[in-house]
């Protein structure tokens, strides 16, 4: 019926016999594939009567008055088709988030699903480990696994195609014993069915003996082993993403700033006397804890301002000077070193560094800090102590041009006032960029930090 009104509409129009033979000509062609007359996709279009005369409309507009061969009706039916069958399937695809601008792929660390499990909506299915974090790839529905399209250890990039995911309800019951049963069939028993099926054709053999011989078990231990001496009680596990990047950036700091290191020690007693002082005050209203690396940020903040070219950067031929303070603080985590950021932290009073500190430490031990807290930063504090490190020398985080170093309190006998009195003493480092700060200006920072610290009150009179 559909051929007859464009035969009698193209007839009204004067077209051209022999175009229009052409045009019958393919539209039978077109009616006679298997594309429009079988298969799953014209199944759902011609069961579906409401969209089809939908479809009548919008391919054939009675008022448009321009008249279209049989052969374009047949290219608008293949169009349509496809898409309306994939909108009615029941099968949705995760796919790899973007992560970040500075990160164009990732390696599939491990699946946190298997295939024939359910999932909802925006459940971690797997994860991606990056230079700098580890992301999570959701399921975009709630339904079932039904199977992995990479593998762990691949590479993937934004919008690769990681798992299928089924939304029927039904789907649980056959993508649970279709996924088992592969497993069953890949494992072991396989190959001695098919190899008993097999004896009796003369290429298996044949097959078999050049195997042997060019694939013995000495090579392949030798491939797997280092090129060093083998020897007992070793094991060697490949470097992570962040690993790797931890690893890059700290050689490319030393082989391009002129690194040079300066100390001093501080005396702790006023600052810990501040802290015991007001600690239950402190958590009763703020509802975090008085620790000392407020301390030592604010009384870097002050030093900052005091020698902006600590806070400064080479960019080619130009220094860049900033005029915020956004500092970097190194957390030591068991997959390596992250270092999130402190953004305007001149700005912040004590609580709010406190806060800060312990929000984006816990999503760096969590893993679930995310590119932009660690964007940025201008300058680098690391606190060495916590692990009981007496003194140390910090290596730039590039870009960066310094990185201000804490090590472990240790009590040790000092000359006060005449006397020898024992006081909690702790050694400080700044490592800096000897390209663009000299040494006055370096030695200038550490004493305006043990000034801060030693005597907290400056920063209330700015003195």
């Amino acid at each position: 019926m559909m051929l007859r009104a464009v035969i009698r509409r193209a007839a009204s129009k004067g077209s051209s016999p022999s175009l229009f033979g052409k045009s019958l000509q393919s539209s039978r062609v077109a009616a006679s594939s298997p594309s429009l007359l079988a298969g799953s996709e014209t199944g759902t279009f011609l069961h579906c009567g409401n969209h089809a005369r939908s479809f009548h409309n919008l391919a054939l507009p009675g008022n448009s008055g321009i008249s279209r061969s049989a052969s374009s009706v047949s290219s608008t039916l293949q169009r349509w088709v496809r898409p309306f069958s994939s909108e009615s399937g029941d099968t949705v695809e995760a796919v790899v988030p973007h992560m970040g601008e500075s990160i164009t792929d990732g390696t599939l660390a491990t699946f946190l699903k298997k295939p024939g499990e359910r999932v909802q909506a925006d459940e971690a299915i797997a994860q991606i480990e990056t230079d700098k974090v580890t992301i999570d790839i959701a399921s975009p529905a709630s339904g079932v696994i039904q199977e992995f399209l990479v593998k762990e250890g691949d590479t993937v990039e934004p919008g690769t195609k990681v798992a299928i995911i089924s939304k029927s309800e039904d789907a649980a019951s056959h993508v649970t014993p279709s996924e088992k049963i592969p497993e069953a069939s890949d494992a072991k028993p396989s190959p001695p069915a098919e190899d008993k099926q097999k004896p009796k054709v003369e290429s298996a053999p044949v097959a078999e003996k050049p195997k042997a011989p060019s694939s013995p078990p000495p090579p392949k231990q030798s491939a797997k082993e280092p090129q060093l001496p083998p020897k007992e009680r070793e094991r060697r596990v490949p470097m992570t993403r962040l690993r790797k990047r931890v690893a890059t950036r700290l050689k490319d700091s030393q082989n391009t700033f002129a690194l040079l290191t300066t100390f001093n020690e501080v005396d702790m007693t006023n600052l810990m006397k501040l802290r015991s002082q007001y600690k239950d005050a402190f958590y009763e209203k703020h509802g975090v804890k008085l620790g000392l690396m407020s301390g030592f940020i604010k009384a870097a903040v002050s030093a900052l301002q005091h020698q902006p070219v600590v806070n400064a950067v080479i960019d080619g031929d130009d220094i860049i000077y900033r005029d915020y303070v956004d500092i970097s603080i190194a957390v030591g985590t068991s997959k390596g070193l992250v270092v999130p950021v402190i953004r305007g932290a001149d700005k912040m009073n004590f609580a709010e560094i406190e806060k800060t500190i312990n929000t984006l430490a816990k999503k760096a031990n969590e893993g679930t800090i995310s590119i932009d807290e660690m964007a940025g930063g201008s300058f680098t504090v690391s606190n060495g102590g916590v692990y009981g490190s007496l003194i140390s020398t910090p290596i730039i985080n590039p870009p960066q041009s310094a990185i201000l170093g804490m090590h472990s309190i240790v009590s040790r006998p000092m000359v006060v006032g005449g006397s020898v009195v024992p006081r909690p003493m702790m050694y400080v480092a700044l490592t800096y960029d000897h390209r663009l700060i000299d040494g006055r200006e370096a030695v200038y920072f550490l004493r305006r930090v043990k000034d801060v610290v030693e005597d907290p009150q400056r920063l209330l009179l700015d003195i």
